[in-house]
């Protein structure tokens, strides 16, 4: 009766509409549906679509359909049509339990009249089309028996399997991830680590790729923890510009009356937000109202976590302990190297009327360091002339700035960075503190010693003049090149962590003291069983007390440090996002990163930054720059994902 009236007449009290409707169950919303059509012999659902529009009226009617019928038509409309929608595919059949894979094969057959498994074979392919039929059979082991023997003798299969052979056979990751229990596969995952040393998400992205690439890791994710893998689709679901709404719909229906409130907690254990803040600033009207609705609360009023979410937060930090992660550069010394050849072709690219661009970018870009090391020696020798100087006349612009970059040792070249951070009318701190962070001892001790030959000063010096106060400080200690070294000392690590969590009580001075002493000093493997104890300790994450407890730079400094511990490639991928997303781009950042990771880790980068933003770092690159400095990039970004 409430909706009927709130429809009669013209126009239609939407408010009235939406609050009822997120007020009552899915069982109960059926019983409405049969009520109406009893009382007013007219279609809930056919008339809340005439009243309805947009997206508000699609996430409306979508709460009328039953779970199973829900999932039928969002795997319909990702198969329908010319092209395949196969993150929806990906979402629902990775998520969803046995029974309600078996309820939705049936309303797909009701309502459609078709057999969900044919519609699927028909718009896929390869392993992935495999994979996705394994899961519509709906007949996952759900025992909670482990036969120990077993785990290990699936470990060692998938490590056969990938790691361990040149090529992959796929058919073993479809059989033992697709059949196995969750409780056995937890404990497969963790036997995995041991022998591969690495995670089975890190073999995943080397080994497989494309659409099974992002199935595998879905099924993954989902068997470590659904809620985390749904926090995941909804984040990147909203950020950067435009919603994906019908991602942002499904989940919010599909999850509002099963694990909404472990959802949101993992939402801001990984992203230092409330999920209700971020639909809050992500969309507008009627449609942002339902969704709050469902949504149910907003976390960043409370402060420690569900139990749930600190042992998920409590794992994370463990899992990244465990994990050896294999660092993969994309540019790697060439075969067959002639020095003197490449200085006397760089010689003739420069020589008489215009440049010849393509010729210094495919020798420079495709050379390692010290291979550009000893054509800058050559250069010299043979030709009598200063290569860097020939560079600087011939070439302009960005493009200048990477050739020039990329033909400095690593040393000079992050001398060069922290110079540039600090000269001129403001500093760039964010760029001081990437690289003191993510530098290693030596490798700032030998930043110093070029730093203080380039510019007759030394850096410490440098950074007292242009920094002051907690800030200053915490550079100075990073920029000693001290940090210990070795493995976590659990004893230690536990008195540190209760160190952090007894200052999150004090003065903010002291606190920020008390964080630097340790942040600062330990070794990352050390630090990454601290931050563990932290969570036991306090029932909170650390990066939750950076970011709700400090401010400025000191936050940001020891916020990049924490990042950097957790996983230091997806730090980087998401300061090359920052640094390309929206008008303009910050080409310093973009020219530091990609210069300075490519002999070490920016493979791992790349497959980071896929990851977390749906988007190539290829794509973003081809996108965000032009002309011959675009070119330079994408050789040093070595390959589309």
């Amino acid at each position: 009766e409430i909706l009927y009236n709130a429809m009669k007449g013209i126009g239609s009290d939407k408010e009235t509409i939406l609050d009822l409707i997120t007020s009552r169950s899915n069982a109960q919303r059926q019983e409405v549906i049969a009520a109406y059509k009893c009382n007013f012999g007219q279609d809930l659902i056919e008339d809340l679509k005439y009243e309805l529009t947009g997206k508000f009226e699609r996430l409306i009617v979508s709460l009328m359909r039953t779970p199973p019928y829900h999932d039928a038509k969002e795997i319909h409309d990702a198969v329908k049509g010319a092209g395949t929608n196969e993150r929806c595919l990906i979402e629902v059949l990775a998520s969803r339990n046995n029974k309600q894979i078996q309820d939705m094969v049936a309303a797909y057959k009701d309502a459609y009249g078709r057999d969900i498994e044919e519609d699927v074979i028909a718009d896929t392919s390869g392993h992935f089309k495999k994979m996705l039929v394994v899961m519509l059979q709906g007949t996952r082991d759900e025992s909670r028996v482990v036969d120990a023997d077993l785990v290990q003798q699936d470990a060692q299969d998938l490590y056969a399997a990938g790691e361990e052979k040149w090529g992959t056979d796929e058919a073993t990751f479809i059989m033992i991830l697709g059949n196995r229990s969750v409780t056995h596969l937890r404990m497969v995952f963790d036997e995995y680590e041991k022998i591969a040393e690495m995670s089975i998400e890190d073999s995943i992205k080397n080994e497989l790729s494309g659409d099974f690439e992002r199935l595998m890791l879905a099924v993954v994710q989902c068997i470590r923890s659904v809620p985390m893998f749904f926090a995941k689709r909804l984040y990147k679901s909203m950020k950067g510009l435009g919603t994906a709404d019908n991602t942002l719909i499904r989940i919010m229906i599909s999850r509002s009356e099963i694990d909404m409130l472990d959802i949101r907690e993992c939402f801001r254990l990984r992203y230092e937000k409330s999920l209700y803040n971020m639909i809050k600033d992500d969309t507008s009207g009627d449609y942002k109202r339902t969704l709050l609705n469902l949504c149910g609360g907003d976390d960043d009023l409370a402060g420690e976590f569900f139990p749930e979410a600190a042992q998920i937060a409590y794992k994370m930090w463990e899992l990244s302990a465990m994990t050896k992660v294999q660092l993969r550069p994309t540019v790697r010394p060439a075969d067959d190297f002639d020095p003197a050849a490449d200085a006397q072709a760089l010689r003739k690219a420069m020589k008489g009327f215009g440049t010849d661009e393509d010729a210094i970018i495919d020798i420079v870009a495709q050379r390692s360091n010290v291979q550009r090391q000893e054509i800058r020696q050559a250069f010299k020798s043979l030709l009598g002339r200063d290569l860097m100087k020939d560079l600087k006349s011939e070439l302009s612009k960005n493009l200048e700035r990477l050739i020039i970059g990329l033909m400095l040792t690593p040393a000079e070249f992050d001398a060069k960075m922290m110079k540039k951070a600090m000269e001129g009318a403001g500093t760039d701190e964010h760029a001081l503190i990437e690289i003191l962070v993510t530098r290693k001892n030596e490798e700032i001790q030998a930043m110093n010693a070029a730093y203080r030959e380039g510019y007759k000063k030394s850096l410490e010096d440098a950074i007292h003049s242009d920094t002051s106060g907690h800030f200053c400080r915490i550079l100075v200690s990073l920029v000693q090149g001290a940090r210990e070294e070795g493995p976590a000392d659990v004893e230690r690590a536990c008195a540190d962590a209760q160190e952090l969590a007894d200052a999150c009580n004090a003065e903010s001075d002291e606190m920020e003291m008390k964080f630097m002493s340790i942040l600062c000093t330990r070794s990352f493997p050390h630090l990454r069983r601290v931050f563990q104890e932290f969570v036991k300790c306090t029932n909170k994450d650390i990066e939750q007390i950076i970011k709700k407890e400090m401010s400025g730079d000191v936050k940001n400094a020891f916020y990049a440090i924490v990042r950097s511990v957790k996983n230091q490639p997806s730090y980087f991928a998401d300061r090359l996002y920052e640094a390309m997303k929206g008008l303009g781009t910050d080409d310093r950042a973009l020219i530091r990163i990609m210069v300075s990771r490519s002999e070490v880790d920016l493979f791992n980068i790349r497959k980071e930054f896929k990851e977390t933003h749906d988007v190539s770092l290829h794509e973003f690159i081809q996108g965000d720059t032009s002309g011959d400095y675009r070119k330079t990039l994408l050789i040093l970004c070595g390959g589309e994902d």
